[in-house]
């Protein structure tokens, strides 16, 4: 079983400081908003992004690799994901 590529914590625990509704948008709408949100966030803030494409899962996943963000949690139900995103 591989290893998950972020911590897995209750989404009760994550308090967070911005939110992202892109439900019901497509690739790649939903990771340019995200990156655009978290630009403006100031450094350790949380971003909550929620997502009904499941092409976000992949791309928020490979999007904080490569810039250093941290995900904090992902969560599914019912066809809705809700990403938390710690900005570097």
């Amino acid at each position: 079983m591989a290893s998950q590529p972020f911590k897995v914590i209750a989404m009760s625990d994550v308090t967070f400081d911005s939110e992202l509704d892109c439900r019901g948008l497509n690739c790649p709408l939903p990771i340019l908003k995200t990156k655009k949100a978290v630009d403006k966030l100031p450094s350790g803030q949380i971003l909550k992004m929620m997502a009904t494409d499941p092409g976000s899962v992949s791309d928020v996943t490979s999007w904080v690799k490569r810039t250093g963000n941290e995900l904090l949690t992902h969560t599914e139900q019912d066809g809705e994901h809700s990403f938390f995103i710690r900005k570097q």
